[in-house]
């Protein structure tokens, strides 16, 4: 088992969230380290807003 794999095990989890805050908060509660990042929809949830960004995709 290569060094840097088994740092990663003895570590254990480190998790980025988008989104949700409530996803971190419960793995918080376990003991994982969390970086929480606001993230929101493109456009504000506007749905029409949306369907015009995904045609330019």
């Amino acid at each position: 088992m290569s060094d840097k794999f088994k740092e990663l095990l003895e570590q254990g989890p480190q998790v980025i969230n988008i989104g949700v805050q409530d996803f971190a908060a419960n793995l918080q509660i376990q003991g994982v380290k969390v970086v929480q990042l606001n993230w929101v929809p493109p456009a504000g949830g506007d749905r029409e807003m949306m369907d015009l960004l995904d045609q330019l995709l």
